[in-house]
């Protein structure tokens, strides 16, 4: 088994990752992928739980971190909503919605991994700019 790859990453960054992994483990049906999600999940909720535990705004935390699985599940949905009409060849109202709320969801996801970057005091902040 190779070792994992070691990065640096914005704390917001790892939260949103977490909430991700969570909702992929209750999603995805292959027991082959989920055992890879497991196993990713259970390395990085280990980092993440520390990192809770050790702050005294963890009620703030969580509820940020709350907040992010919310979005990470509107998107989740949203986007497979996209791939449905893409298959269908249905470039309708649904579609065009969907579409918007997938980038409006960004925007809000990036803004709450933003908080909790600096609820943290994280070394790294993720930057975003769409024009």
């Amino acid at each position: 088994m190779s070792a994992a790859i070691l990065v640096p990453v914005a704390a917001g960054e790892l939260f949103d990752k977490k909430t991700i992994l969570q909702i992929k483990r209750e999603r995805i049906a292959s027991p082959e992928q989920r055992a890879n999600v497991e196993r990713e999940l259970a390395l990085l909720a280990e980092i993440a739980d520390r990192i809770a535990a050790g702050t005294e705004r963890r009620a703030e935390l969580q509820d940020l971190e709350a907040q992010l699985r919310g979005i990470n599940e509107q998107l989740w949905d949203l986007e497979n909503v996209v791939r449905a009409c893409e298959r269908n060849g249905r470039f309708d109202e649904s579609f065009v919605a969907s579409a918007r709320s997938i980038y409006a969801g960004n925007d809000r996801r990036a803004a709450v991994k933003r908080q909790i970057n600096l609820l943290l005091g994280s070394a790294l902040i993720e930057e975003k700019s769409h024009t």
